[in-house]
């Protein structure tokens, strides 16, 4: 008795060593995200900017996506994990190890919580773009999302007859990608948002299923680079390009992505750009609007060749849905809301507030 009395306390103790660090650094990163002011300007505009350009440094050798290759191995290991779990559930002289291999994977966990935290997840705490350009978050009104709503219809109508009389061109995903991390290099050093050296985008390895999973383009936390899906119709990727790499610059909040992506890309002396973000968001305002009780959403007023492009988009997701997708929005919504973006994907639809204050500030989009 006295000898497994003995080996008992041991455990207990090499347990509680084991688990008072990342609890001590679970509580700091905790006590921190009090402090936006803090975070802005220590974090995301410091550390945070120096951990992702050595990632990106490091992965941008690689042509193919290190990050998707790291998700593979994890999700194969832990596929792995979970089995022999199972299977010891079953031995009996196995069971008694299940409580120690249950802590070891909770505080596996917890590492990889502060590893995200460090990496990047401190980023949802910071005072954000509407901070850096001063622009005053205040509600809006339905009449306020109409105006904008019209602003950005006279802008698709304006530009889309000059980049052609027929259907759009259709440019390599490729090229798309190069011209948003020059975009972004052309910019560099005249706003506070588009400091961006060290390019790590790449095309995703899991575009083929990316219908079933929900998402157009990613940012893998850990590892840096950002992911653009090759199985979206072309004349979305530009604006994508643009949110994706406003992610590795520390917007982490969907809609500030949204909202540094449109004024990069409509920045750009390439149309199709311009034409590209003007569509997304036109889109944001309608369904705000729609989700305000307003059925005008001014699509009447479109160009013709304008409605066709909303057409083609809509008709391009309509064919790829599935009843998979809507689990893992599901799952992308609760994970949203888990840091701090209450509404969840509808926290995308909040650039449309942001382009409401821009427009007060400087009387235009």
């Amino acid at each position: 008795m006295i000898h497994n009395s003995t080996k008992k306390n041991n455990f207990f103790k090499t347990e509680l060593a084991n688990w008072l660090l990342p609890i001590v650094i679970v509580v700091i990163l905790s006590i921190l995200s009090f402090f936006p002011t803090v975070i802005e300007k220590y974090y995301s505009s410091g550390v945070f900017l120096f951990i992702s350009k050595i990632l990106r440094r490091l992965t941008g050798f690689f042509s193919f996506s290190i990050g998707d290759v790291v998700y593979a191995i994890f999700f194969i290991g832990l596929l792995f994990r979970v089995i022999k779990f199972i299977v010891h559930l079953f031995i009996k002289d196995k069971r008694k190890t299940l409580f120690k291999v249950a802590l070891n994977g909770l505080r596996s966990l917890l590492w990889l919580y502060i590893v995200f935290q460090i990496f990047w997840g401190l980023n949802y705490y910071r005072l954000g773009i509407a901070y850096q350009l001063n622009l005053a978050k205040e509600d809006y009104t339905k009449v306020d999302v109409e105006n904008i709503t019209c602003d950005l219809v006279k802008k698709l109508n304006t530009i889309r007859p000059l980049i052609s009389k027929d259907s759009l061109p259709q440019p390599a995903f490729e090229s798309v990608m190069q011209e948003g991390i020059l975009l972004y290099d052309s910019l560099q050093g005249k706003y506070t948002y588009t400091n961006y050296i060290y390019a790590s985008l790449k095309k995703s390895m899991y575009s083929s299923i990316s219908h079933y999973i929900g998402f157009t383009g990613y940012y893998n936390p850990f590892i840096g680079e950002a992911q653009l899906s090759t199985n979206i119709p072309k004349v979305v990727a530009p604006f994508v390009v643009c949110h994706e790499i406003a992610h590795q610059l520390g917007y982490a909040e969907e809609d500030e992505a949204n909202f540094v992506g449109y004024l990069v890309a409509t920045k750009s002396n390439n149309l199709y750009f311009q034409y590209s973000a003007y569509l997304e968001l036109y889109k944001y305002a309608a369904i705000e609007l729609l989700m305000m009780g307003e059925n005008n959403t001014h699509a009447w007023e479109l160009d013709s060749l304008v409605k066709k492009d909303l057409r083609d988009i809509q008709k391009f997701f309509a064919e790829k849905s599935n009843n998979i997708a809507p689990v893992f929005s599901v799952l992308y919504s609760n994970y949203l809301k888990a840091n701090r973006q209450s509404k969840g994907l509808e926290s995308y639809n909040d650039v449309v507030g942001l382009l409401i204050s821009l427009k007060k500030k400087q009387g235009k989009i």
